[in-house]
């Protein structure tokens, strides 16, 4: 059996990056466009540091279900952080492959997009929450959170794949 240890170095980078993504997720104004039917949290481009260390998908997953707490309560911290361990993780897992390779003349991280792309599609845990929970339109919530899911995950991939040219994030 292949354990990791993390170290006291790992356990601060995840205390970090989840604290960085309440930040981003529960602070004013940006409160306003992280939860609902029309979702764009800034928070959500962390996601893309789980490509580069497997810490930093239990780091996303404490801030999601931290942010999600203060946000929605205690439903949305088992449908909105579970959803993020599990489609993060299936992202990482089906698209680090094309890490390497880019779009546009090296603008976008092919990786990242397909990755975009598929987290988009999984905001429908989210869509069934928000119908069960509010009656909210299914198809509708579902196609808003997935837009605003795929704005704000674009916008972070350029962000993360900048940053990790200059930082490794791999440590």
């Amino acid at each position: 059996m292949n354990q990791t240890k993390w170290t006291v170095r790992d356990m601060a980078h995840i205390a970090l990056v989840a604290a960085l993504y309440v930040v981003l997720t529960v602070t004013p104004p940006l409160n306003a466009i992280s939860y609902g039917a029309y979702q764009f949290r800034l928070s959500e481009m962390l996601n893309f540091l789980a490509f580069y260390n497997r810490k930093y998908l239990v780091a996303v997953t404490i801030g999601c279900m931290i942010s999600n707490f203060i946000g929605f309560g205690v439903i949305d911290v088992f449908v909105g952080g579970g959803s993020t361990l599990v489609f993060v993780a299936l992202g990482v897992y089906f698209f680090k492959k094309y890490q390497d390779e880019y779009l546009f003349n090296g603008v976008l991280n092919k990786a990242f997009v397909y990755f975009s792309l598929f987290f988009s599609f999984t905001m429908f845990t989210i869509a069934i929450e928000l119908y069960v929970l509010y009656q909210s339109p299914f198809l509708a919530t579902w196609f808003t959170t997935a837009v605003g899911e795929f704005a704000s995950l674009i916008v972070g991939s350029l962000v993360i794949d900048r940053l990790a040219q200059r930082i490794d994030f791999t440590k």
